[in-house]
């Protein structure tokens, strides 16, 4: 954590040793998961503009950099324009995600109008527009200006972080095609393709995407971890009509904000936390695979790495990014381990793998998925047997729940309180009329009549007899109706009519569906293993067949059309927009997507329907989108190409990776020397001056170059005007297209130390205990316990007026910016001396503190108090008394009652 002292952070020095014990060598961003948290965060305040949001996107950049620390290069992967195989999904989420957003804004506008109408007290509404996530896709401005902050960030960060001072970094912005970890994983290909690539080179690559895991096992590198932020379920999140926590906006009553504190000094303290990150060890996982998979007595040479190529094949079938998955096969069914278990009764038979270096051999899949065709019918009605006794376990609960509920609890000094909790009871400023409430309420309960009691005609209560209870008041809900009915004879049948509007008769039919999903899964493995097949290939259907139906595709091909290239990047903004976001594209493209009398207005359906297909919520059912025609989309687009500016048209091209180094660096030289000769041929990189790293180097138009200033393309930022970092175009080795990389162990790659013990297999879930990761990478690092005077100290500290489920729990740290306990310096007193003294001598090259990790200074001149031991540090001997103004004898912190005692004394 960056330390921050008057107002000021002083920089975390990442050159000192990883205090995770583990030294990283190269560090992989993909920054799709970097800037959609960033842009609308989810658990606090979103940015206010476009500055703010290129500023947390640099934090959160420096917040990865200081856990990793990599030490040879930092790859920096925005997703460009996709293969036409996720430009389905793009679609679906971005026609959802302006839909939800459009239907969400106009409920939150129905429910404030009908709280008002009532009375109710709500903030007043904020005039802001509305960010549209959409626009982080290739081709808009936002996506463009954000290369150009990157641009600024790296070359800001190499002239003043020690931690970058040998660092290589690349940056493949939206402009190079291709989506962000499959941009990484092509690079890392390739360099392990090269002789002077370190086998055990150890890769850190960050990202939330569960297909991560998949494509670091897949690169057969020994040494590869994930970073990713810990996921931690139902997250307070205030209500977006009157900003207060504990409901929805559906719930939202519109009742005055209660006070926060003794003195409401909490009032606008979001119990926000620091985001914490998890490490996802790769060889670990090996370790889990190698124990399950391992099989003996086989008639070919067990491999383990070929048996971990065909479990991440296995993997595809239960979803992907690029295929609905097989109705049979649900992950939360247990559907992977399913597999593995046919898998390892089938492979006796199969007389070899499933794939090799990412090419599938189709007849020993069609004896697997045959296998699981056998199954489907007693998977679809187990399926129907946990679902019905599931809506029983939770029918029971609900009633004991309302069975067990009281029916009135007093608020006030009246309400119940938990036992040991310190905090005291708001006081109430009219007991007697609360105590008349609470007896009014109860002669109401005697009074009323339940909901089962049918009435006389007079109104009074009958004693005979009853009324049917209303819908509302029954314990199940709404199911939505499902004709398909799997569990029942003749699923298949009504699967095909329903889903496909066919009849299951039609062979022809079903094996083009077949045909069209072998081809997908081939796709996919080859994207995986060998990069983009095809640019052009995706599946043409919203469905799955049956595992059953895969019999006969030993013979199906398999090959896709070489040469194929990727959309332009506004071209694809037509493909995956909905008319309403057709700002982001030129007016006359943009008319395309609304003119009744446009070509391809059937592309941008107002509306659509969305199958649950045998789901609960809406977001995970299917889209039922039309498929965008590429043929009459490129005709329609031939019209309106002519009106592009030159901007645009500059947008609409595509680009490629840019590297930077700093000056320190041993390449620096040699790039200033090509620019200085004005060399315009391509140029290998030295791998002796860039740690093994090859390709091919070309000047750059808008290049970094040193003694040039670097304009900030944010306002708030200054300019670097003692810039000393270089760039130049960056491109990977080039191979033969029908050249295949070999998905193995690389010769002298050293096999990591085993970290499981005997005990870790077995499957007790952490003997009932709650499940906490390790604090970095030794299982043996001795925890850090507090003595008796700090935990004296964390008493004193405390605030007393918040009521806290536990005794330290939100604790605010000594010395936290904005705490209210931190004590300002009284006037006419020194600062503590050596505020940055964590910065080392030698690193004077640093330069000075990058403007944008710096906060506003406080006109009042408060500085927060450090904690007890950096006083300490900082004066390098305790002088008794010194310390005295800062709060009470000792140093420590006061209360805050003792702090206003004392201030009206004076």
């Amino acid at each position: 954590q960056a330390k921050e002292c008057n107002g000021v952070k002083a920089s975390v020095d990442t050159s000192k040793p990883n205090p995770n014990e583990v030294e990283f060598d190269n560090l992989y961003l993909d920054m799709n998961g970097i800037i959609h948290p960033c842009t609308h965060p989810e658990d606090k305040p979103a940015p206010k503009n476009e500055d703010e949001m290129m500023v947390a996107i640099f934090e959160y950049i420096d917040r990865i950099f200081n856990i990793v620390r990599p030490r040879r290069l930092l790859y920096m992967a925005i997703d460009g324009v996709a293969p036409r195989a996720k430009m389905n999904q793009q679609r679906s989420r971005r026609f959802r995600a302006s839909k939800e957003g459009m239907e969400a804004a106009e409920e939150k506008q129905k429910i404030r109008q009908e709280i008002l109408a009532k009375g109710g007290i709500l903030p007043p509404e904020e005039v802001k527009e509305r960010f549209d996530s959409n626009c982080i896709t290739p081709g808009t401005e936002f996506m463009d200006n954000l290369a150009k902050c990157l641009r600024y960030y790296i070359a800001d960060r190499l002239n003043s972080d020690p931690g970058w001072k040998n660092l290589t970094v690349i940056l493949s912005d939206a402009s190079a095609p291709g989506e962000g970890e499959h941009k990484i994983m092509d690079y890392i290909r390739r360099q392990r393709a090269q002789p002077n690539h370190d086998p055990n080179t150890h890769h850190c690559l960050c990202g939330a995407d569960a297909d991560l895991i998949m494509l670091g096992l897949a690169t057969h590198e020994p040494n590869f971890t994930i970073i990713r932020e810990e996921f931690k379920p139902n997250k307070p999140k205030p209500c977006a009509l009157c900003n207060q926590m504990g409901h929805e906006v559906k719930d939202c009553q519109g009742l005055p904000r209660e006070k926060q504190g003794k003195h409401d000094q909490f009032a606008d303290s979001l119990p926000t936390s620091e985001q914490e990150f998890i490490f996802i060890r790769l060889c670990v996982l090996r370790e889990y695979l190698e124990r399950e998979l391992t099989m003996a007595s086989l008639p070919f040479t067990f491999d383990f790495e070929r048996s971990i190529d065909d479990w991440v094949f296995m993997c595809f079938f239960v979803g992907n990014d690029f295929l609905p998955h097989l109705p049979s096969l649900e992950i939360r069914e247990g559907a992977i381990d399913r597999l593995v278990n046919i898998y390892k009764n089938v492979v006796h038979k199969t007389g070899g793998y499933l794939t090799e270096s990412g090419f599938v051999n189709l007849q020993r899949v069609q004896m697997i998925m045959l296998a699981v065709g056998e199954v489907e019918d007693s998977i679809f009605k187990k399926r129907k047997d946990d679902d019905d006794n599931f809506k029983r376990r939770q029918k029971e609960k609900k009633k004991r729940m309302k069975r067990d509920h009281p029916s009135f609890i007093p608020g006030g000094q009246f309400s119940p309180q938990a036992l040991g909790n310190r905090s005291s009871p708001q006081a109430i400023s009219n007991p007697r009329q609360a105590a008349f409430e609470m007896r009014m309420h109860d002669r109401q309960n005697s009074t009323t009549p339940s909901p089962n009691t049918s009435l006389n005609s007079d109104g009074s209560p009958s004693p005979a007899g009853g009324i049917k209870r209303k819908a509302e008041d029954s314990d199940s809900e709404p199911e939505p109706e499902d004709n398909i009915r799997l569990w029942e004879t003749g699923w298949k049948q009504r699967y095909y009519k329903n889903k496909f509007d066919v009849d299951a008769s039609d062979e022809k039919f079903r094996r083009k569906v077949v045909q069209s999903y072998v081809e997908g899964l081939c796709w996919v493995l080859r994207y995986y293993y060998q990069g983009c097949a095809s640019w052009n290939w995706y599946y043409p259907f919203h469905y799955a067949p049956f595992a059953s139906d895969f019999d006969g595709i030993a013979d199906m091909p398999s090959d896709f059309e070489k040469g194929s290239k990727p959309f332009k990047p506004l071209e694809q903004l037509m493909g995956v927009f909905p008319a309403a976001s057709g700002n982001f594209l030129p007016p006359t493209w943009r008319k395309l997507m609304t003119d009744p009398e446009s070509s391809i207005i059937d592309f941008y359906p107002e509306d659509f329907a969305i199958d649950l297909n045998g789901k609960k919520y809406a977001w995970q059912g299917v889209a039922l989108l039309p498929f965008v025609d590429e043929r009459r989309l490129r005709a329609a687009l031939e019209e309106v190409y002519p009106d592009l500016t030159p901007e645009e048209n500059r947008r609409n091209s595509l680009g490629g990776d840019v590297l930077f180094v700093g000056k320190h660096h041993p390449l620096c030289d040699f790039i200033v020397e090509q620019y200085k000769s004005k060399n315009t041929e391509v140029v290998d990189i030295p791998p002796e001056l860039c740690h093994g790293i090859q390709g091919k180097l070309t000047l750059n138009e808008n290049a970094v170059l040193p003694d040039q200033t670097v304009e900030s393309p944010v306002p708030m930022l200054r300019d670097l005007t003692q810039n000393f970092a270089v760039s130049i175009s960056f491109k990977d080795p080039q191979f033969d297209e029908d050249f295949v990389f070999k998905a193995t162990v690389l010769p002298g790659a050293k096999k990591p130390p085993p970290v499981l013990k005997p005990g870790d297999w077995e499957k007790t879930n952490n003997d009932g205990r709650p499940w906490r990761p390790q604090l970095g990478f030794n299982r043996d690092r001795k925890p850090v316990h507090l003595d008796q005077s700090a935990f004296r100290t964390l008493g004193h500290t405390m605030p007393r007026e918040r009521g806290m489920p536990g005794m330290y729990a939100n604790a605010v740290p000594l010395g936290a910016y904005g705490s209210p306990y931190s004590r300002p310096l009284l006037s006419g007193q020194q600062q503590i001396p050596k505020l940055l003294s964590n910065l080392r001598p030698q690193d004077s090259w640093r330069g000075p503190t990058p403007l944008f990790q710096q906060t506003p200074q406080r006109t009042a001149g408060a500085a927060p108090l450090l904690a007890w031991n950096r006083m300490l540090q900082s004066q390098g001997q305790y002088q008794p008394g010194q310390y005295q103004g800062l709060g009470g004898p000792m140093g420590y912190p006061q209360r805050p009652e003792d702090r206003m005692d004392r201030g009206r004394q004076v």
